[in-house]
């Protein structure tokens, strides 16, 4: 039984779809005005974790995730570069299209454009009138009056005198509470608008995922995920919304991903303290950023560093060179085989505990060295069949391990690279893949002529120059270090 811990109720609960077999998840995505930073990496990799161990533990899934093509930031930035916001969110969704890709993220069931339900929200928003749960101010925008939805605060355990005593005080003159949030914004000249009963304008940011969540997935469904930053008063006033509208609870189990912290701080745009997806991937191998998230349970925070991306470097190199020269055919599973995947089982159960999974993929590993140093067959391909088949499951391990341990990554001008070598050493001093195999080749030759003195300065030179030689009985092998 599968238990994932409900920001809702504050404990784990068993899933139970609403629809047997078939889990439907809504996860906030991206306002497209930049690129994607490593701080959003970390939920995307989340959600994508989540959608796949339960596809692969026999549900079908329905995820969607949303783009934000309208709100303030992106007509602020779309007005500075001298273009319209459709070109500069077109732009930017291919952009992290192909950044989402290249950590392993999966395309979602549906990954809707709020500009492309705005019939919906307008219909969600006239029914909020109709019902008294919202009104439209004096300077035509349409305001969620807070007061008038009675489980306000059940998500956030925020209580509603709390936050009026919190608010400022120069309000705007036509909200009738300090706590109302705007559900469509009355247009502004220059800026793009849209038809409604209420005069041109544009959805307000909360209303958007309502609108989208209930066209895609219906008015109650399974799973609605973000970032801990999204639970107040985005999800909260979600909550107000959808269930003031249809009048039905919206959503069983409500998950929450922790912040990506520098120097103790949430990276984030407006802190100035973020490093994008594109920044951060020609200076290491994309898999280690997914690596990174996964070290981590998805609740917790976690601190972006060279040392951490280090240690996720080095877990996956120690498990594709167990896989290395080995062909991970479908195999007959082993007794001790069948206990790790187990073990992941039992971790991924229990709110998709990934720190605990990945330590059961080393296990494998360690055990595929010596099932490999004891030539026992069998165990080999046992080992190797589930190590492939469970990284797969994270997203991980789906390289050919030649090339993976044979892929060097660039690096940045200045600073220090994780393994202690200076950024700004000169290109030569690492060498070429061809280079490699020409000094490997000239080793060997040394070797057999046993002229050990020469063989082991060119093993010592290659170590010096960030290359591994690795002996064994079907001849030399190397890796970067």
């Amino acid at each position: 039984m599968i238990e994932i811990f409900n920001s809702l109720t504050g404990r784990k609960e068993a899933l139970k779809p609403l629809e047997p077999g078939h889990v439907r998840m809504y996860v906030c995505g991206l306002t497209v005005y930049d690129y994607c930073h490593v701080g959003h990496a970390r939920s995307l990799v989340a959600f994508d974790i989540v959608r796949r161990y339960l596809r692969h533990r026999g549900y079908r899934v329905t995820h969607v995730r949303n783009i934000t093509d309208i709100d303030d930031n992106i007509i602020a930035r779309a007005a500075k570069n001298g273009e319209t916001t459709e070109a500069l969110t077109e732009r930017f969704i291919r952009a992290n299209q192909e950044d989402f890709a290249a950590i392993g993220v999966e395309v979602p069931e549906h990954e809707p454009r709020a500009t492309a339900y705005v019939p919906e929200i307008i219909r969600m928003i006239a029914t909020l009138i109709e019902k008294g749960y919202a009104y439209v101010a004096a300077d035509a925008d349409v305001l969620y009056s807070v007061s008038s939805f009675q489980g306000y605060g059940k998500l956030s355990g925020k209580k509603l005198g709390d936050l009026r005593a919190g608010a400022r005080v120069e309000i705007d003159a036509g909200k009738r509470d300090p706590l109302d949030f705007v559900l469509w914004k009355a247009a502004k000249p220059g800026e793009p608008s849209w038809a409604s009963p209420w005069g041109a304008g544009r959805p307000g940011w909360h209303i958007e995922c309502s609108a989208m969540a209930v066209a895609l997935l219906g008015t109650h469904f399974d799973i609605h995920g973000g970032g801990l930053d999204l639970k107040f008063p985005h999800h909260e006033n979600e909550i107000a919304q959808t269930c003031a509208a249809c009048g039905t609870p919206f959503v069983n189990t409500w998950m929450h991903n922790g912040f990506v912290n520098v120097n103790a701080e949430k990276m984030s745009k407006s802190l100035g303290n973020f490093f994008t997806v594109r920044d951060v991937l020609p200076h290491l191998r994309p898999e280690v950023l997914r690596a990174f998230v996964l070290g981590s349970h998805y609740r917790g925070p976690i601190n972006y560093s060279d040392e951490s991306l280090k240690q996720a470097d080095a877990g996956l190199e120690r498990m594709y060179v167990a896989l290395r020269g080995v062909e991970a055919k479908p195999a007959e599973a082993s007794a001790e085989t069948k206990a790790h995947r187990a073990r992941f089982q039992a971790a991924m159960d229990d709110d998709f505990n990934t720190p605990e999974a990945i330590a059961v993929l080393q296990a494998l590993a360690r055990d595929l060295n010596v099932a490999k140093a004891a030539g026992n067959a069998r165990e080999v391909a046992s080992f190797a069949h589930e190590l492939r088949t469970l990284g797969g499951v994270l997203g991980i391990l789906g390289v050919n391990p030649e090339q993976w341990l044979k892929t060097r990554p660039t690096l940045p001008a200045g600073g220090e690279a994780t393994d202690g070598t200076p950024h700004g050493a000169p290109a030569a001093a690492a060498p070429t893949a061809a280079e490699v195999e020409t000094l490997v080749a000239a080793r060997m030759a040394a070797r057999k002529a046993r002229d050990f003195k020469e063989s082991d300065r060119i093993r010592d030179e290659l170590l010096a120059r960030g290359v591994v030689l690795e002996d064994g009985a079907a001849g030399t092998s190397w890796r970067w270090r």
